[in-house]
């Protein structure tokens, strides 16, 4: 099995993307995360919905825990304004070393190469490209999909 045969069609969104509407996205369809691309639609970062949460919640209860009881219904419905007006760009850690990257895999690697990359680099996605045509991305495969694919063969 090899990652063209894994990858499957997968949202994507840009820099420039809504990040309110990345978040609704990921809500509705259940996914763990998302992959940004660049302007060339190249796989750049992938952003998880832990992100978008941890973007919603305050900081100050964050760091005190016990203050999230303290805030009313009124208040916690309305967590998620905090994202309007804002791109995927500003969702992103700023610094590089703090942002998931985005894991990628050629077309022709392996179920067990594509399971390595996940497991190293603790990404719950790995965009699939075609490097010998110009490493245009072909899908993208979850790790909740290549468990599914390898635990039919077992």
């Amino acid at each position: 099995m090899r990652a063209s045969d894994l990858a499957t069609d997968y949202p994507t969104v840009t820099l420039d993307s809504d990040a309110l509407e990345a978040a609704r996205m990921l809500a509705t369809q259940k996914l763990p995360g998302v992959l940004v691309i660049d302007a060339d639609g190249a796989p750049y970062a992938v952003l998880p919905a832990s992100r978008l949460v941890k973007l919603l919640v305050p900081a100050y209860v964050i760091e005190d825990p016990a203050l999230a009881a303290v805030v009313d219904e009124h208040h916690a419905d309305r967590l998620c304004q905090t994202l309007a007006g804002r791109s995927v760009a500003d969702a992103l850690p700023r610094e590089p070393r703090d942002r998931t990257k985005a894991s990628v895999a050629d077309a022709d690697d392996t179920a067990l190469e594509v399971a390595a990359l996940m497991a190293r680099e603790r990404s719950p996605l790995v965009a699939v490209v075609d490097r010998a045509d110009g490493d245009r991305l072909l899908g993208v495969i979850t790790a909740a999909h290549l468990l599914d694919r390898l635990l039919e063969v077992t």
